[in-house]
Parts: C-alpha cells; sequence; structure tokens
C-alpha cells in the first residue's frame, strides 16, 4: 500500500528536521587542561620531528611527510587512546601508504584514485585494527608526490618507528604514564 504524496512529503520533513536537530547541542568540550600534558606534547613533538627533518637534511632522504605532525599529536597528546598506540601509529601509516601506493601505481593520480584511496585506507586500516588518523593523509600523499614503491620503507616506516621510539622515551618519563597500553 503506498501512501499518499501528503504523508510522504510529511515524513520527509520529519526525517529533515530530526537529522538537521542532531546536529545542535549545548554539551562543551570535555577536554582539560593539563600544562604537563601540553609540556610533554611540546617536548615530543618537537624532538620527533626535529629528529626526522635532520635526518632528512643529513642524509638527502625523506625521513618526514606531514602526517607525522598529527601522529605527534596523538602520540603525546593522547598518548593512552587506543588510535595513539604503536600498532596504530606504525601499522596504520604502513597499511594507509600500501594502499595509496597501489591505487598511485595501478591508476595514477586524478581526482577519482585520490578519494578511493582514502576511502579504502580507512576500510583496511578498521579491518586490520590498525586505524590511524594521521595515516588517512598518506594515500593523498603518495599520488599527489607520484611516489615510488621505496616510500613505504623511508620514510613511513622508519619514520613511524622513530616517533614510536621518541613516545615510549618521552610518556615514560612522567610517572602517572604507561606508553603504550597495548602492543597488539
Amino acid at each position: 500500500m503506498n501512501s499518499s504524496p501528503k504523508a510522504s512529503a510529511k515524513e520527509d520533513t520529519s526525517y529533515t528536521q530530526s537529522y538537521f536537530s542532531k546536529m545542535i547541542t549545548t554539551a562543551r568540550s570535555p577536554l582539560k587542561i593539563d600544562v604537563k600534558d601540553a609540556v610533554t606534547g611540546l617536548v615530543g613533538g618537537t624532538v620527533s620531528i626535529l629528529l626526522l627533518a635532520i635526518l632528512t637534511q643529513l642524509t638527502s632522504s625523506p625521513w618526514l611527510m606531514a602526517p607525522f605532525g598529527a601522529s605527534c599529536v596523538l602520540a603525546f597528546g593522547l598518548w593512552n587512546a587506543p588510535l595513539s598506540q604503536p600498532r596504530n601509529i606504525i601499522g596504520g601509516h604502513l597499511v594507509a601508504t600500501l594502499v595509496g601506493l597501489t591505487i598511485y601505481h595501478l591508476f595514477g593520480n586524478n581526482p577519482y584514485t585520490l578519494g578511493t584511496g582514502v576511502g579504502l585506507a580507512i576500510f583496511f586500516m578498521m579491518l586490520t585494527k590498525t586505524t590511524h588518523p594521521p595515516a588517512g593523509a598518506d594515500p593523498i600523499v603518495v599520488i599527489l608526490g607520484a611516489s615510488s614503491w621505496n616510500y613505504i620503507i623511508n620514510p613511513v616506516l622508519i619514520g613511524s618507528i622513530v616517533i614510536v621510539i621518541v613516545a615510549l622515551l618521552i610518556n615514560n618519563v612522567r610517572s602517572n604514564r604507561s606508553y603504550p597500553t597495548y602492543w597488539i
């Protein structure tokens, strides 16, 4: 039994109102200001990126890519979150970069490969339990940069390992932190 056009229009309006009402909130950010956490983020982010930048300068090889800055935010600012763990930092960057490189080398650089690369990276990171939000940018980086297959080793694998090592050293200086919360 079909509903009348008038009833259908009313259902559409109700759905639309319900949909947009989800976007209205009076809640406030649950984030707390902690100066010690901010200083840990400052030191950890500085040391990680400085080390990778110096290695890039000394070796004339890329050790650094933009998503590593966002990885530092998670590794030092939200160190105990599931998406900030070593498995996610290293694995997420590897999975997402592998997807981006595969898409690029099969289909080139175009709007479809950029969108598909990011979508597939999210898909495979979630399936492998290596979700790491900064790694979502990796397919864009490798596709736009026309990267070769060795990009997955340097800067991706080596750079993400450096960030994890620095996170292990810096986060565990604090007595109230134990990083990582899990390895596997």
